[in-house]
């Protein structure tokens, strides 16, 4: 039975979860600066890509404090909490586990003791190779059950050399998606695989450096973008400035997923503004599924760039057909059997006088399980849609994906099981259509070959063991 948690969530069903990433990174180092104020702000900005735990590691040059707790950004600090937080650098992050339960123990940054001082660490991504890593750890060393606990463990016990040394020579053995902040006392560090898969930006504060996740936050905290980190890049950020190492050739596959859903509209990736990218979208989905309807109307607020490019190319009005409460619990109270009857309309009600008599097209980001897009169906026609066309500004999402958004099995997904027109009929409507998987590539303006397409095409970039992998892989060792 789902509890209520008193967490705001974007899911509009808690049975048909939209896609989530694994979470938002993001690092200081400004002597000067309230380092923990600006973490916090910057992990404001990333709350989209993870809203299970959030935490801040932070240093004045002798010793790591870590608060963490289970919540939303604004639910684990307030003004006290922070102003305990004092020092030159801090690390940040806000989660959505991908690997291990959603636990207090397992909330970030984790926090380990080396000879010389303390590490603390927190990830962005999934590891693949997880089960093989955590053999290395002596026993008994770690509790938490996630890939970040045994990266960091692995990083602290090596203490013959420097943490950058130690991680420079660690990472090439380190297979799947990460996308890394850490630091000891005085230092900030952040990497990034070799294949790039999740992003990592570096920017410049007045009185320092920051890097995170996504250029959003770099802008909320005033930071000028620099540079993506590059994949297979290790950064040390010091009084010295910042410094760049190789420990690996760079095999760019970032992971288009982030184009379609999980990055912010006002975030830049390879230098296009993502809600450019996703207008176009929109536009090619229109060339390829064009349909006679008298309105374009979004699924809010995920459908609305690609509506509105939709609406631009084929000529039909854009409007706003449905109307979303924001602020609705993720579970909220457990409904009797009257009101789970109105089911999404908790969540979200069509404008009747809008779409009635109207032939509508409805556009969405993706398609995961269905269920959502079914009562949305069903409830434009109870409003009095004459037809209702769906479409979705991505390909079928058909396949698992292991690098950090978590759907892990193609039995969860309604596509891996289910054609087109199957899909078609299980939602309701007088008609479907998905863009192609080449439409959105060369919306994008990236090569193909320098994307995982995974979850749209089976092909993975980093070869994935299927047995030795998932949520819980740690957890069945305990």
């Amino acid at each position: 039975m789902l509890k209520g948690d008193g967490h705001l969530s974007h899911d509009l069903d808690p049975h048909d979860r939209a896609p989530k990433d694994a979470c938002g990174v993001f690092g200081v180092w400004a002597p000067g600066e309230e380092v923990s104020k600006l973490t916090y702000y910057g992990l404001y900005a990333l709350q989209h890509r993870g809203q299970e735990s959030a935490g801040i590691a932070v240093s004045e040059g002798s010793r790591i404090l870590v608060y963490k707790d289970m919540g939303l950004v604004a639910q684990v600090f307030d003004e006290s909490v922070l102003g305990t937080l004092r020092g030159h650098l801090a690390i940040g992050h806000c989660r959505y586990s991908t690997t291990g339960s959603s636990v207090w123990e397992n909330a970030q940054p984790t926090l380990s003791s080396t000879e010389v001082g303390g590490l603390a660490l927190a990830h962005n991504g999934n590891l693949i190779n997880t089960a093989e890593l955590s053999r290395r750890l002596a026993p008994g060393s770690t509790r938490a059950t996630t890939d970040t606990e045994v990266l960091t463990s692995l990083l602290a016990q090596d203490r013959s050399r420097p943490i950058d040394d130690a991680a420079a020579a660690l990472l090439p053995q380190v297979k799947g998606a990460y996308s890394l902040v850490f630091m000891d006392e005085k230092t900030l560090y952040a990497a990034r695989d070799p294949q790039g898969i999740r992003p990592l930006v570096l920017g410049r504060l007045e009185r320092g450096w920051a890097v995170a996740s996504e250029t959003a936050a770099l802008d909320i905290v005033g930071a000028t973008f620099v540079r993506e980190i590059e994949p297979g890049e290790l950064i040390t950020i010091d009084q010295r400035g910042v410094r760049s190492r190789r420990f690996a050739l760079a095999e760019p596959k970032g992971c288009l997923f982030e184009y379609v859903y999980l990055a912010r509209p006002d975030t830049t990736i390879a230098g296009r503004g993502v809600q450019t990218t996703r207008v176009e979208v929109g536009r090619v989905l229109a060339r390829e599924h064009p349909v006679e309807a008298d309105l374009v109307i979004p699924t809010p607020e995920s459908g609305t760039p690609a509506a509105v490019g939709y609406a631009e190319e084929s000529g039909i009005p854009y409007g706003q057909g449905l109307v979303k409460n924001s602020y609705v619990g993720r579970t909220f109270i457990q409904p009797s059997q009257t009101i789970r009857q109105l089911g999404i309309r908790l969540k979200l009600n069509p404008l009747k006088e809008v779409v009635a008599g109207k032939r509508l097209v409805v556009v969405d980001d993706s398609i995961v399980r269905g269920n959502t897009q079914r009562a949305i169906v069903k409830m434009l026609r109870e409003a009095g849609a004459r037809e209702v066309h769906v479409r979705i500004s991505s390909p079928p999402v058909s396949w698992p994906c292991f690098y950090g958004i978590d759907f892990a099995t193609r039995a969860e997904l309604i596509a891996g099981s289910l054609s087109v027109e199957e899909i078609r009929a299980s939602l309701g409507a007088d008609s479907l259509g998905y863009i192609s998987l080449e439409g959105l590539t060369e919306a994008t303006t990236i090569p193909a070959e320098r994307l995982c397409r995974a979850c749209f095409d089976g092909v993975y970039p980093i070869p994935v063991d299927q047995d030795n992998v998932g949520k819980y892989v740690l957890e069945a060792k305990l």
